[in-house]
């Protein structure tokens, strides 16, 4: 009788006006890619998840944080399927992710038919994202490609003096991004882009493309990653091919860097740009990749973070520090979560991170160097950096939006003062 009269009691509380039960669960979903050219990079992203929240004790905002991984293989198809399982079946509050580019385009109308949820960007850094008709649920914490490639192409022009160079670039919305980003600054600072070669993400054979390669430039800019860069390397050094390299950020990550086979040989000297620095001396950056290494048995990990992990942690900081401003309560549409992220001041391994209008980070982006490291591994050393990189690039607006969206012809490398 005392528990039915419980149980009654309690329903009834669920009735009356005013009275709600207390959420002391909030369920979040990992959004990420485990199958296709990033997969490793993906696993990453799912260590740093868990990492951040270990540090944390699983609890933000003084309810206790449960996780359910949905795996993509970097399609759009699959990434929204993989949203609306874990919205709809999974009942997830907030989703971290997705890692790809086209991903999180498609991810950013997804959100918009979700206004009560939230959507915190895993490292995914298409422009479009947040910068075209962005969704008000949907907050980037990490640069996109474009500022990932901000400043390199005046350091290859002024320092290493490569002025005409041809470029081979993944063929979608990320390698379009990134290379924007480090065309325009190359442009601007005089140099000449004599070719533009595209070719598939996920591709195997790069023969043809290797065989296209003009001998009468100074360096190739290499807009690939993960799979397709170490596949790229190892044909590369096959063909015999010495030609400078010129590293988009995802060409000479982590993932690509501890890859075996010939790959390596081709990378010594390589200048790179994006969001961090192995060597970066920062206290909150060197004591961030010692939590990650004791976490994880070394035959789990990479030497340090990748970019990829690097991006899933800065989003599960950001979800932690959004929880704990507005105690948990995630009531009204998250309304008042989406308010606390939107004006949060981020303390991350890399810096503050702030976000503009669009809900996108500004931060800094760091000019690096392959170079050899112990044991004959290869690792990366800063040897430059830029703050404060905005959405546009330091341009107006007006400026930026003048250049077009990134693609296979833009920028306009004559418009901006090159070739």
């Amino acid at each position: 009788m005392k528990r039915l009269l419980i149980g009654t009691v309690s329903a009834l509380a669920l009735l009356l006006p005013g009275v709600a039960m207390a959420q002391e669960t909030i369920k979040v979903g990992i959004l990420v890619a485990l199958e296709g050219a990033f997969a490793a990079g993906g696993a990453d992203g799912v260590r740093n998840v868990e990492l951040a929240l270990k540090q944390v004790n699983n609890m933000a905002g003084g309810k206790k944080i449960e996780t359910v991984v949905a795996a993509t293989d970097t399609t759009v198809d699959t990434a929204i399927r993989q949203a609306r399982r874990l919205i709809e079946q999974d009942k997830v509050d907030i989703i971290l992710g997705p890692l790809s580019g086209s991903e999180g385009i498609a991810m950013r109308d997804f959100a918009k038919t979700i206004p009560g949820k939230t959507v915190i960007n895993g490292v995914s850094g298409a422009l479009e994202t947040t910068w075209v008709d962005p969704a008000k649920n949907f907050f980037r914490f990490n640069l996109d490609g474009a500022q990932w490639g901000s400043g390199l192409g005046t350091y290859v022009v002024k320092t290493k003096g490569w002025k005409r160079v041809a470029t081979v670039t993944a063929d979608y919305s990320f390698g379009y991004t990134n290379f924007l980003g480090f065309a325009a600054d190359f442009c601007r600072a005089g140099g000449v882009i004599a070719e533009r070669l595209w070719v598939p993400l996920g591709a195997a054979d790069f023969a043809g493309v290797i065989a296209k390669l003009p001998d009468n430039v100074d360096a190739i800019y290499l807009g690939l990653g993960g799979t397709d860069a170490i596949n790229f390397l190892n044909q590369y050094q096959q063909a015999g091919t010495k030609i400078n390299l010129i590293g988009g950020t995802i060409m000479a990550d982590q993932t690509v860097l501890t890859s075996r086979g010939r790959a390596k040989d081709a990378l010594v000297g390589t200048p790179i740009s994006g969001p961090i620095a192995n060597d970066n001396p920062a206290p909150e950056w060197t004591s961030y990749v010692k939590a990650y290494q004791d976490a994880f048995p070394a035959d789990r990990r990479f030497p340090s973070p990748s970019l990829f992990g690097v991006g899933y942690y800065k989003a599960t900081l950001a979800m932690i520090a959004g929880l704990n401003a507005v105690n948990g309560d995630l009531s009204g549409n998250q309304e008042k979560f989406h308010a606390a992220l939107g004006s949060l001041k981020l303390k991350t391994p890399l810096g503050e991170i702030s976000l503009n209008e669009n809900r996108q980070a500004t931060g800094t982006v760091f000019i690096n160097e392959v170079v050899e490291g112990p044991g004959g591994t290869l690792t990366i050393k800063n040897v430059g950096k830029a703050e404060g990189v905005t959405q546009t690039l330091g341009m107006t607006p007006a400026a930026f939006r003048a250049m077009g969206l990134p693609s296979r012809t833009v920028p306009d490398c004559k418009a901006l003062g090159g070739g």
